[in-house]
């Protein structure tokens, strides 16, 4: 494509979208060679953080780590703007340890924003995308608010919450997709036109306050770690000034205020239909739900370094304005705290995600790709994931190559995309560690080995930073190596400092022998060995993990073999399930909807029994 085309109003692919989601698909694309006009309703707002202003925690962390892996950037943006860096769970194993990054919002914003304006191909547009234009099952184009008209071959639509959003303070409701941001409306009458079906989700925000109206005094302090770490595999990240978080709780008298005020709540009084996010509920909703619970934390999260707005973490509510202040003002430490922002409640339209296959584009427009909220998913991490996959295999589409799908056992986005497609999902999606049966082989510290080569090969990944990985890989094997030929003597000086950790040695050990000792850590062995002390952060702890649970990481690959026998068991695109018998009801309208690709996938659709796969095993092997 010509780089002028732009003059006519002619891309390769248009993003509807400029969250996080959006971030994601344009940057892949462009970088990938495509012309991109990237179409946002606010272009102060790109890459915002509306929620809670960190990246990462349980199980998202791991998603970053492998979308920088890929060759996206949402890691690179998170390092670059952190004013907390804190690992969760570090006790715990490796399966469920957790970069958490408190981010300065605005700094993030204009970070990403910055990239986005300095990479080529990319053209950012402040408009409102209402119609698609499809020709024979195939997306041609796009038609904005102002009736301008876009030719196009993909598109990737990104929309977060604003696609006929409307948001709830009590029961009072205004149009909008967040707070001070109008919604997208007429998108959604136009996809709906063309055969996609679209359902309604609920989500919601705390308050902001003034920090200068808050007596930290009576919290506790939860500071960032001392010893950092960071999301992106690549060198020289920055080391920033980090800045406490705080924790208070609920007591009986914000529960009192909540009980009293049940009859103003928007969902209480069923004029939101949505389903809200399980694992992340409204505070009236914990009250009623967690009735026997005399207490809730709060957490305090600062906004950014230049900024008195203070987030209200574990606070979502949509009660009128009114009650909030009684609310947060019962809460120790915020007896005579100021709203600057409410909070609110946003019901908004989805797309199910049954309606697209593994590659995130539509089952029945070719070239309409779909990432982030609009899937029917919460959180950011989970939005950048599936706009970096929509991104790349809108490329892919228009090249005619064969689209990227990653397994289940190959990373968490794999996993995450593969539960949209084949689950059905009927609330807001969030990716927990739970969700992935290979926990244990996907952790966050090894996304580079499980994803660098992959990110290279599509190249998103350039030859400097896939040459770092190489070495990194290789001085982990030699590591590991050294540490099973490296013999320690059980001296008096050795057992002096193993006894400090609650060990003892009677003979000769190996130093790998040694590490899979629960006690004992690679800290410990640059206590004990000269050579140990010399030995690099990230080549140590993937050493250590994967010298300490050798014998549960081959378990799991055993258990991935037996899964991929499954996919081998190809099922024809064009299969009447009708006409197969012995297979219940129920399994054949799942399998009809879904249309899985292969016997592992359709084993994983809920409602299809063993019995039926085995049916349909011997079905194909025939």
């Amino acid at each position: 494509m010509n780089s002028r085309d732009y003059l006519n109003n002619k891309f390769d692919v248009i993003v509807v979208g400029a969250g996080h989601a959006g971030c994601e698909a344009a940057l892949s694309a462009a970088r990938l060679g495509c012309n991109v006009l990237l179409c946002t309703l606010n272009v102060d707002n790109i890459a915002l953080q509306p929620c809670n202003p960190a990246i990462g925690g349980p199980a998202k962390s791991t998603l970053v780590r492998e979308i920088d892996a890929l060759g996206g950037v949402m890691g690179e943006v998170a390092d670059a703007t952190y004013i907390q860096m804190k690992t969760l769970n570090s006790s715990k194993g490796p399966a469920v340890r957790a970069l958490r990054a408190q981010s300065d919002k605005k700094e993030y914003t204009n970070y990403m924003r910055h990239i986005l304006e300095n990479t080529d191909n990319i053209w950012v547009k402040q408009t409102c995308i209402t119609d698609i234009k499809v020709k024979d099952k195939k997306i041609i184009g796009a038609i904005d608010e102002y009736g301008l008209e876009y030719s196009c071959r993909a598109i990737i639509l990104t929309t977060g919450t604003s696609l006929e959003g409307k948001m709830y303070v009590g029961l009072q409701a205004y149009s909008g997709g967040r707070l001070g941001e109008r919604a997208a409306i007429g998108l959604s009458a136009s996809l709906r036109e063309h055969g996609i079906i679209t359902k309604k989700l609920k989500t919601g925000t705390p308050a902001r306050v003034d920090k200068r109206t808050i007596d930290y005094s009576k919290m506790e302090i939860q500071p960032g770690d001392d010893k950092l770490s960071f999301y992106s595999f690549k060198p020289n990240r920055p080391i920033r000034e980090q800045v406490p978080c705080y924790l208070t709780r609920t007591n009986e008298e914000t529960h009192s205020i909540i009980r009293a005020n049940l009859d103003k709540s928007p969902m209480y009084q069923g004029l939101i239909q949505g389903v809200g996010p399980r694992y992340c509920p409204s505070i009236e909703d914990k009250i009623v739900r967690f009735a026997s619970n005399p207490s809730h934390h709060i957490f305090i999260e600062p906004e950014g370094l230049n900024t008195y707005e203070v987030y209200i973490q574990g606070f979502s509510t949509s009660l009128p304005a009114c009650v909030q202040v009684e609310m947060l003002r019962s809460l120790p430490g915020l007896e005579n705290a100021h709203i600057i922002k409410p909070a609110y409640a946003v019901e908004y339209d989805y797309v199910p995600a049954v309606q697209t296959k593994h590659s995130l584009m539509s089952k029945d427009i070719e070239g309409l790709f779909f990432a982030g909220q609009i899937n029917g998913t919460s959180g950011y991490e989970e939005a950048a994931a599936q706009g970096l996959i929509a991104g790349i295999n809108s490329v892919n589409y228009l090249n005619n190559s064969e689209p990227l799908e990653l397994s289940r056992a190959s990373s968490y986005i794999g996993t995450l995309i593969d539960d949209l497609v084949t689950k059905d999902i009927q609330e807001p999606y969030r990716m927990l560690t739970s969700r992935s049966e290979y926990r244990l082989l996907l952790r966050q510290d090894n996304a580079d080995e499980r994803l660098t080569e992959i990110g290279h090969k599509i190249g998103l990944i350039d030859d400097a930073q896939y040459q770092r990985f190489l070495d990194k890989q290789e001085n982990i094997q030699k590591e590991i190596q050294r540490l099973k030929d490296t013999k320690l003597s059980a001296t008096d000086e050795v057992n002096e400092v193993l006894a400090k950790h609650g060990e003892h040695i009677d003979r000769g050990m190996r130093m790998a022998e040694l590490l899979k000792r629960p006690n004992i850590t690679y800290d410990v062995l640059r206590e004990l060995d000269e050579t140990s002390k010399n030995i690099r952060e990230d080549v140590a702890d993937e050493a250590e993990v994967l010298i300490k649970y050798d014998g549960y990481i081959k378990r799991q690959e055993q258990q991935v073999e037996t899964a991929e026998k499954l996919e081998k068991y190809r099922i024809p695109a064009n299969i009447d399930y009708s006409q197969i018998k012995h297979i219940s009801t129920e399994t054949r309208e799942k399998l009809e909807k879904i249309r899985p690709q292969n016997l592992a996938q359709a084993s994983r659709i809920g409602g299809v029994k063993p019995a039926d796969i085995s049916v349909l095993m011997v079905m194909l092997g025939k």
